[in-house]
């Protein structure tokens, strides 16, 4: 039975699979409705602990993932679980290293690296993606990887 998220609900991307992963800034309150069952959160310190499965990528402000093979792994468990789970990403803004996150989901879901950013700047927030090197890091990512 899949429990993923509200296409309608705020800050949901549909991938073009049709997985349903949440972006959101931790700075703002969490949003109504049903909490996540797994999150992936990119911040240059640990999160709080919160009552919902979770990893934590080291992933300072305006910035890459500080360790690339984990950021990768954390990526594709997200993807993985978003098939039949309500996935969540965030940083402190959700915008720069959640579109970037997204991104590469987008591109784990067969979107062209080339296209995973303004894919994301359509379909989630037109400011996501922040960066010239976070817009390299997708453009370089592979499914594959």
């Amino acid at each position: 039975m899949s429990e993923t998220w509200d296409p309608a609900a705020p800050g949901i991307l549909r991938l073009p699979s049709g997985r349903l992963v949440r972006g959101r800034g931790l700075t703002r309150p969490l949003p109504g409705g049903p909490l996540p069952a797994f999150a992936l959160y990119l911040l240059g310190k640990e999160p709080p602990a919160v009552p919902w499965e979770s990893i934590w990528v080291r992933w300072p402000d305006f910035r890459l993932a500080s360790d690339d093979s984990a950021a990768r792994a954390a990526l594709a468990e997200a993807w993985r679980r978003a098939e039949t789970e309500r996935v969540e990403v965030a940083c402190a803004g959700g915008r720069g290293r959640t579109g970037t996150a997204l991104a590469c989901l987008a591109v784990l879901d067969g979107v062209p690296p080339d296209r995973a950013v303004a894919y994301v700047r359509e379909h989630y927030d037109p400011h996501a993606v922040e960066t010239p090197w976070q817009r390299r890091y997708v453009s370089r990512f592979r499914s594959s990887s």
